[in-house]
């Protein structure tokens, strides 16, 4: 037989695969027909998640933005912010100064009032440097509880502090965190956290509040701011001279200057 004749007859004869090629091409079919629905099913459950993400997002923000305070006081921990240290060289429970100082300063508060807090934070300051620390002034504050219940619990627990000397820390602590009126600053339990930052004996204190101890003291302010002629905090009452609202610090400077200079008629308050 010639050498064409064997070539032909041999490309002639079909040729049989492997039997090692027919399952790996079954097995890359049968791999990229199962990893399209995985693939698919893998973005499914990824979309979804976003979604989801998105929506307790969007739930979250609209929960804050219609409960407020209030969202926040239960559902994201709590933090008390420090009041900035005022110096006050002498106190007594809820007095600063000299008690013979020839101006007597009473100042009728509501924790809860935002110009009580204005008052604490542009005017106090500056009283206190120039005329309380150097014996002028002699500064008492009282409460005049009208705003709510947590403004009687506000005012209690000063008094509270007050029985362990700290009457104006807890006093500026009371304003550092306020943020509104009626909104859970001045809860019990928060007015425990109040005391216990600036370090307060807690079983006292909160014998103290939880017995309303100091709830016919404030009674008593009340009578006394009444027959002051108080309706609105803050009111002061200089030397039997009343003053109303959160006034700058000039108005208490030409008052005080007009006493120390025998100039203003008044009655020692």
């Amino acid at each position: 037989m010639k050498v064409n004749d064997i070539i032909y007859n041999y490309l002639a004869i079909p040729q049989e695969k492997s039997s090692m090629e027919e399952p790996i091409q079954e097995t890359e079919i049968v791999e990229s027909a199962d990893r399209q629905p995985a693939r698919r099913t893998w973005v499914l459950w990824l979309g979804l998640g976003g979604v989801l993400v998105l929506f307790c997002a969007a739930a979250f923000t609209v929960a804050l933005i219609l409960g407020g305070p209030q969202f926040m006081e239960k559902y994201l921990p709590d933090s008390i912010l420090p009041a900035d240290e005022l110096t006050r060289d002498t106190t007594e429970k809820n007095t600063m100064g000299d008690p013979n100082a020839p101006v007597h300063i009473v100042e009728y508060v509501d924790f809860q009032c935002p110009f009580c807090l204005r008052f604490w934070q542009e005017t106090e300051p500056q009283l206190i440097e120039e005329y309380v620390n150097t014996g002028q002034v002699y500064f008492e504050v009282r409460s005049y509880a009208f705003l709510g219940p947590e403004s009687l619990w506000a005012a209690e627990a000063a008094y509270c502090a007050g029985d362990q000397d700290q009457f104006w820390e807890f006093h500026d602590t009371l304003f550092a965190n306020w943020t509104g009126e009626n909104v859970g600053d001045f809860t019990h339990e928060k007015l425990i956290q109040y005391a216990e930052s600036i370090g307060l004996e807690m079983d006292e204190f909160e014998e103290c509040l939880s017995e309303e101890k100091h709830r016919e003291t404030v009674e008593q302010d009340k009578v006394e701011a009444e027959a002051d002629g108080v309706d609105a905090t803050p009111t002061f009452i200089i030397n039997g001279t009343r003053v109303e609202g959160a006034q700058p610090f000039d108005v208490f400077k030409h008052i005080i200057e007009e006493i120390l200079n025998g100039n203003l008629d008044t009655l020692n308050g």
